[in-house]
C-alpha cells in the first residue's frame, strides 16, 4: 500500500475562524464541528484533512506548505490580496508582498492570527535533486 498522509492537527485559538480563513483561501470545503473529535477540517483534498484544534496559549509556531499547480496558485494569491492578508517571498523576514520565483516555479508565506507560516508553490524545492557532492554527503552514513 502506498503511504498517504491522511490528516493534520494545527492548534489554533479559534478553531472555527482558523478553517474558515484556510478553506477560503484555499476554495476547499471546510466545516466548523468534525464528524469525530474536537475539531475544525479543512478537507483539502480527496485524502488530506486539515484538523484545527483549539489550544490554550501560548501555540506553538508552526509551518505548513501547499503545492499548486500555476493556475490555482494565482487563485489563491488573489484571493490573499483580497482578503488584505500580507504575504512575502521568503519564509522569515517582513511581508514584501512579492513571490518568489526561485526553484523554477513560484512562492510566496504568509502568516496568519495564531502565528503560523503558511507557504504556496508551483514546484517542490524539497524533491529537487541535489548536487553530487551532497548527495554523496547525505548518503555516506547510511
Amino acid at each position: 500500500m502506498t503511504i498517504h498522509l491522511d490528516h493534520l492537527i494545527v492548534p489554533s485559538r479559534d478553531r472555527v475562524a482558523a478553517a474558515r480563513l484556510l478553506g477560503t483561501l484555499l476554495d476547499v470545503p471546510w466545516a466548523g464541528q468534525a464528524a469525530v473529535g474536537p475539531f475544525s477540517p479543512v478537507f483539502v483534498n480527496d485524502g488530506l484533512t486539515i484538523d484545527f484544534d483549539q489550544w490554550p496559549v501560548p501555540l506553538p509556531r508552526q509551518h505548513y506548505c501547499f503545492r499548486v499547480d500555476d493556475t490555482r496558485f494565482d487563485a489563491i494569491l488573489g484571493r490573499i490580496r483580497a482578503a488584505g492578508i500580507a504575504y512575502r517571498s521568503h519564509p522569515h523576514g517582513p511581508d514584501d508582498g512579492q513571490v518568489n520565483a526561485a526553484f523554477g516555479g513560484r512562492l510566496v508565506y504568509w502568516g496568519e492570527p495564531d502565528g503560523h507560516v503558511w507557504e504556496l508553490l508551483t514546484v517542490s524545492y524539497a524533491r529537487s535533486p541535489l548536487p553530487a557532492a551532497s548527495t554523496a554527503a547525505s548518503t555516506a552514513g547510511a
